[in-house]
């Protein structure tokens, strides 16, 4: 063995101990060599005229939300993670960059070659011809990428897999005067590939705990010009919203996860209450429902009437499950019709 081939060894042997090894680069690609905590979390990108003006945190918009959030039930408005150190001053202003939103260049399944595997599977599944239909751009700070002569990003593709989930289990583009609750609807993403997929929802309602998120989601629904459907309510004006109102799907995409079972027990009092008969839920914790801090609540959404109709991975194909970009698993319940 030569002298490299020792160093190399006694190198391997101490980095092991830390969960490192090396290698030979020859045999990298080159995202590769390019540690990811040390790529820019958003890019530099278009915005608007007004945004740099408008989302900033002394906007007395924002205030007003913080204040009205402050004097709602603490219990559903105090944080697990969301606090309002936890949004900065630029991830207001690129709020579709790398951040708490949605993570995408974060770890080792978010690399090119990722998003190249990615966006083909979603194209094998694409029926409702949605690649096509929903384009991406590179507004607020957004990491795209050039693939199948397409720009995708981690918000269009993550979207249409969430849409095909739908449509397999509740026919959604079928159904007639479509309404939508999101909860937890951080900037509004869903909100905007919905309504751009399905010409069939006439009600989007998008709310959220953290005033941040209503407030950037307001801004976003309205540069998306989709103030027509998406209805961004405040959380102290929700169960108002809900009055006399129908709602199809309640949708909860990485977000029950990021609450209290405090909150999350009282997010399902108000769906049982209002008897809105369809809820997906997308967890952070892979194939099982809990919070980040390792509570389950599958307990709480039983409790409340809902009983579970699919269970499914994100991606259908075991080795697309296993190496594309941010694998989850999509749960979808039904109330009980007691």
């Amino acid at each position: 063995m030569g002298i490299k081939a020792h160093i190399r060894e006694a190198l391997n042997s101490l980095c092991k101990r830390y969960g490192y090894m090396v290698v030979n680069d020859q045999i990298l690609y080159e995202f590769q060599k390019t540690p990811s905590h040390t790529q820019p979390r958003y890019r530099l990108s278009q915005l608007p005229k007004d945004a740099k003006g408008y989302l900033v945190k002394s906007n007395p918009r924002l205030r007003e939300l913080q204040t009205r959030y402050t004097a709602f039930n603490s219990e559903v408005t105090t944080p697990l993670i969301w606090t309002d150190a936890y949004v900065s001053p630029t991830h207001m202003l690129y709020f579709r960059g790398d951040n708490a939103y949605v993570y995408q260049v974060k770890n080792r399944r978010m690399n090119i070659i990722a998003y190249a595997l990615t966006t083909y599977y979603v194209k094998s599944i694409d029926k409702l011809g949605l690649l096509e239909k929903l384009k991406e751009d590179d507004y607020f700070g957004v990491h795209s990428f050039t693939i199948d002569n397409r720009l995708v990003s981690r918000d269009l593709l993550d979207s249409i897999t969430e849409i095909y989930f739908l449509e397999k289990h509740l026919n959604i583009s079928s159904g007639k005067n479509l309404s939508i609750l999101d909860i937890g609807a951080g900037y509004g993403r869903l909100a905007h590939r919905m309504l751009g997929a399905l010409p069939n929802i006439v009600e989007y309602f998008c709310t959220d705990a953290f005033p941040i998120s209503t407030f950037i989601a307001e801004y976003y629904l309205r540069f998306r010009n989709l103030e027509s459907k998406a209805n961004v309510v405040p959380l102290d004006k929700i169960e108002y919203a809900l009055r006399n109102r129908y709602v199809d799907i309640a949708v909860n995409i990485h977000s029950f996860s990021e609450c209290t079972t405090i909150a999350i027990e009282w997010w399902l009092s108000v769906l049982a209450k209002h008897r809105v008969k369809n809820l997906m839920i997308v967890p952070n914790t892979g194939d099982t429902l809990q919070t980040n801090d390792g509570v389950d609540f599958s307990g709480i959404v039983e409790k409340h009437g809902y009983k579970l109709k699919a269970k499914e991975p994100k991606y259908r194909d075991p080795v697309v499950q296993q190496y594309a970009v941010y694998p989850a698993y999509h749960y979808l319940f039904e109330l009980r019709q007691d």
